[in-house]
């Protein structure tokens, strides 16, 4: 529990910090491909979706990326809009909870996966206008490969 607990404010730090003051095109093409660069380095072959006010603005699957992996991020996405939280965050905070997140009847699981991968894009002083998000890794290391891409990015 402890750790969990650790890990959501960790998980809150990097949201608080992650924070645009602008996003264009063009800050989602350069997002996208720093997800893609950093991914051909670890070598790692993933699916990144970049989406801003219902508009997909940046998706690429690279070599060996399978079809599943578009659906993870439709369904991780789906729970970044519900809750305004990284998918990660929002699963991390039901398991510390005791809450099994694909029990909610409410939230389906067809439509939402509560797994790191899916990364609010948050605009400082106004909210969340979108989404990041890849597939294709562990869930942690999904989350982890998108935080150093919003990091590169930001600055």
């Amino acid at each position: 529990m402890e750790n969990e607990l650790e890990l959501l404010a960790a998980l809150a730090q990097q949201e608080n910090a992650l924070q645009f003051t602008t996003f264009s095109s063009d800050t989602a093409l350069a997002l996208g491909l720093k997800v893609i660069e950093l991914a051909r380095y670890k070598q790692k072959s993933i699916t990144v979706q970049i989406s801003v006010n219902g508009k997909l603005l940046f998706q690429h699957a690279m070599q060996g990326a399978t079809a599943d992996q578009a659906d993870w991020i439709r369904r991780k996405s789906n729970v970044v809009l519900r809750f305004g939280r990284s998918s990660y965050a929002v699963g991390c905070d039901y398991r510390q909870r005791g809450v099994a997140f694909d029990q909610q009847k409410h939230l389906p699981a067809e439509d939402y996966a509560a797994f790191g991968g899916a990364f609010p894009i948050l605009l400082r002083g106004s909210g969340m206008i979108g989404t990041a998000a890849v597939s294709g890794l562990r869930q942690a290391e999904d989350h982890a490969l998108l935080v150093e891409a919003l990091q590169a990015v930001l600055n």
